[in-house]
């Protein structure tokens, strides 16, 4: 995915926001454990719920090295 993307419209989260916040914890080996946390930094997926699947492929991609 591109960096500057949207990902959450509600928020205004972008793939870059969910990068820089994935990166910031200690660690990061589960995708929905890490969802959760990007969720607590970010707010994503915490408005209306229809960018779940896309914040979770950007997480996927992001620990795949894809980014």
């Amino acid at each position: 995915m591109e960096s500057n993307i949207t990902i959450c419209n509600c928020k205004k989260v972008s793939y870059n926001d969910i990068v820089v916040a994935l990166h910031s914890l200690k660690s990061f080996d589960d995708v929905l454990d890490a969802f959760k946390e990007i969720q607590n930094i970010t707010k994503c997926s915490t408005g209306c719920g229809g960018c779940y699947d896309r914040v979770v492929q950007a997480i996927s991609e992001i620990m795949n090295g894809q980014h």
